[in-house]
């Protein structure tokens, strides 16, 4: 069995490719940089496809939906998780930049995920939310930003970093997960046969 994976960033392949090597591991998984949008593959060749956490980031979603049902033979199965929003009622301190970096600003509802996808001809076989994995992704965020103020406070005002804003952002996302207008999903799908 072979793995193949794609990244649009050069950093992030050179890293998974490195991994692999270090596993022992580079004869079985092949990392390259490409655009999800325009999948250097043939037509059918995977059994399956994961994506996590990247098609919320993805200019053209049907594109990158369509290229992924392309790839996928008959019977292929397809999973991603990926970050849910309600854009239009995301709090002000979850947009502009902050929605960016955090990959909230080009994020859809569960509902609108599973129909672009079975606009892509593929057939959806569950949605599940798991909203806590975004509450614990935000207590992370939250450790890390503390931890970075105890031990790093000279470096990051070297840097011009100033944190005075994140508690009001974590506090939104939080708020934002407990009315369900941001969230974390999985979603399955699979290639019906021609």
């Amino acid at each position: 069995m072979r793995a193949d994976g794609i990244d649009y960033a050069p950093a992030n392949t050179a890293l998974a490719q490195g991994a692999a090597q270090a596993a022992g591991l580079a004869d079985r998984a092949a990392f390259i940089t490409g655009d999800a949008e325009h999948l250097p593959y043939d037509d059918g060749i995977f059994d399956a496809v994961v994506s996590e956490c990247a098609l919320c980031t993805f200019p053209d979603k049907p594109r990158a939906a369509a290229e992924v049902a392309r790839v996928l033979k008959p019977g292929g199965r397809l999973g991603i998780t990926d970050v849910t929003a309600d854009t239009g009622h995301l709090p002000p301190e979850l947009r502009g930049l902050t929605a960016r970096i955090a990959c909230i600003a080009h994020a859809h509802p569960l509902d609108d995920y599973a129909k672009l996808l079975t606009a892509a001809g593929l057939t959806i076989l569950t949605t599940e939310r798991h909203d806590e994995a975004m509450s614990r992704m935000i207590d992370q965020i939250q450790a890390r930003l503390d931890l970075l103020r105890i031990t790093a406070p000279t470096r990051l005002a070297d840097a011009g970093v100033d944190l005075t804003a994140a508690p009001a952002v974590l506090d939104a996302a939080r708020a934002a997960v407990t009315e369900g207008v941001l969230g974390y999903a999985l979603l399955t799908a699979v290639k019906s046969s021609p």
